[in-house]
């Protein structure tokens, strides 16, 4: 995986997965890799798999079965999506807007170009 500057790394990790978690790729109630597996799939220490599963943890996404390992929460989907919602709408959607504005960019073009985009919706 390649790692971007500016975001820490176990939170890199945590958005692969919770990405896999919405798409299915990690279904609810399903045993995600374990630590090892992971740290070695992605080419970091140990302890940053073990401080992202603490912040998924934390948030409710994966749950820990002593001895066993970690699953998928499942209610996990929901929750990402409704944070993932809650970000987009909170800081996304008001930068997006902002920049349009500096640009001159009026509704009817932003929505032309938007139903171009997503001519389903």
């Amino acid at each position: 995986m390649e790692f971007q500057n500016g975001k820490s790394i176990f939170l890199q990790i945590a958005d692969t997965i919770t990405d896999k978690v919405v798409s299915g790729e990690f279904p609810a109630g399903e045993k995600i890799p374990s630590v090892r597996e992971l740290a070695s799939e992605m080419g970091v220490n140990p302890n940053t798999i073990m401080r992202t599963y603490s912040e998924l943890q934390a948030m409710n996404i994966i749950e820990n079965q002593r001895g066993i390992g970690y699953f998928v929460n499942p209610q996990a989907q929901r929750i990402i999506l409704q944070n993932k919602k809650k970000e987009f709408f909170n800081n996304i959607l008001p930068e997006f807007l902002k920049q349009a504005a500096l640009l001159g960019i009026t509704a009817d073009e932003l929505k032309k170009h938007l139903e171009t985009l997503n001519p389903e919706s």
